[in-house]
């Protein structure tokens, strides 16, 4: 039986960089994608923003008196779910098993597929030239025998970066990493080791699982057991086999701010929703998860009675399961997903207001296929009340 092979592919700056693939012009230059407004918040930006402290969820207002000279671009969903059904496309046709976790990321499960592209770091670099080649983007690859180490190693050496963690060699790479840098260990959390006077990962794993969990409750003491040992704590549970379609975000530090919070749920749901309009899909039920600094995670679902036609549907749906589980704690991770997928493009229920239903979803596909030809057309940040517009519909 082959040894387990996991790839973590990363698409680099993703955003940033199809629109610099749009408009070479701004190649070099920090950019930061959001909204320009008092109450709007970073979406994502280049590598030269971020090297002046500029990162995702950060006020807007901030970003720019840290970096003065940014270009901020508000964004385009539609391109960018262009770009990323490409990439994706090039991906499932490239492995046995491939499961999408965001718009820019995904898990390539490569276990016996040595005999046809090599090893671990052949069958990368073949990936890695294959995406370059026909989409002009990017990639950093992490290659392990776990996700959890996969998605360590993507991050370890950015951008275009490619790093192989070798079978039993886990445990080394995680001590390599340092715990401030390994996954799910945001502010608050490594604040609350260093008051235990832990702050290396050995320091932690010297800690038996008894005691983490008496410290640090019983998630977080198992979650923090795990990680140290270089053992998957079950980071990504999606099943490629499923007929659904989800994306994630995870925040650092924790998300607290609620209009950072509608914005990414806003951005979540549109980014689902081009993907089913992309692939001629339908979604009867739409689900959330919200994982919590401390680790809490809950997974919250609807099957409105109504159909789910738009980015509009899924929006209101998550915001009304957000609501049920907001606690007021820090946001860890965000994700929002369609399940229950089938084939279809138009509204076929006998609705009361399928017109209108039927109206927003062609509205949608219009000006999907407009930004395929280079048009720059995004959805307010607010869909109940747009203040500011940028080319919004």
């Amino acid at each position: 039986m082959a040894n387990p092979l996991f790839f973590h592919v990363d698409l680099d700056a993703f955003f940033a960089s199809v629109e610099i693939l749009d408009n070479p012009n701004l190649k070099g230059k920090p950019l930061i994608i959001g909204h320009n407004g008092p109450r709007s918040v970073v979406s994502t930006c280049s590598y030269e923003a971020r090297k002046y402290g500029v990162h995702s969820a950060m006020p807007m207002v901030q970003a720019v008196k840290l970096c003065p000279k940014a270009i901020i671009i508000p964004g385009n969903m539609k391109r960018y779910s262009q770009m990323s059904h490409r990439v994706m496309s090039i991906m499932h046709s490239f492995a046995p098993e491939m499961t999408q976790a965001s718009i820019d990321e995904a898990y390539l499960d490569m276990s016996g597929t040595e005999k046809i592209y090599g090893d671990g770091v052949e069958s990368a670099r073949k990936l890695k030239a294959l995406i370059k080649a026909e989409t002009g983007l990017t990639a950093s690859i992490g290659v392990a025998s776990s996700k959890f180490i996969a998605k360590l190693a993507s991050d370890f050496k950015k951008p275009d970066g490619l790093t192989v963690v070798p079978l039993g060699l886990e445990q080394d790479f995680v001590d390599a990493v340092g715990l401030k840098k390994l996954w799910g260990i945001g502010k608050a959390t490594l604040e609350n080791l260093n008051n235990h006077r832990i702050y290396t990962t050995e320091e932690l794993r010297s800690i038996s699982l008894n005691h983490l969990e008496s410290l640090f409750g019983s998630a977080s003491g198992q979650y923090l057991y795990k990680i140290s040992r270089g053992i998957d704590p079950g980071i990504y549970s999606g099943d490629s086999k499923t007929r659904s379609i989800s994306s994630e975000r995870t925040f650092y530090p924790d998300l607290f701010d609620q209009n950072a919070i509608d914005s990414f749920l806003l951005e979540l749901s549109q980014e689902v929703m081009f993907r089913s309009l992309e692939e001629k899909l339908i979604a009867k039920t739409i689900g959330i998860k919200i994982r919590y600094g401390s680790f809490k995670t809950y997974t919250l679902q609807v099957t409105p009675e109504s159909g789910i036609y738009s980015s509009k549907d899924v929006y209101i749906a998550v915001k009304e399961l957000f609501k049920k589980k907001h606690t007021g704690e820090g946001i860890r991770l965000l994700g929002v997903g369609l399940y229950g997928l089938y084939k279809g493009e138009e509204v076929q229920q006998p609705e009361l207001f399928a017109f209108d239903k039927e109206k927003e979803r062609k509205l949608e596909k219009v000006i999907l296929e407009l930004n395929k030809k280079g048009n720059n057309i995004t959805r307010a940040a607010s869909l109940s009340k747009a203040k500011e517009k940028h080319n919004d519909y």
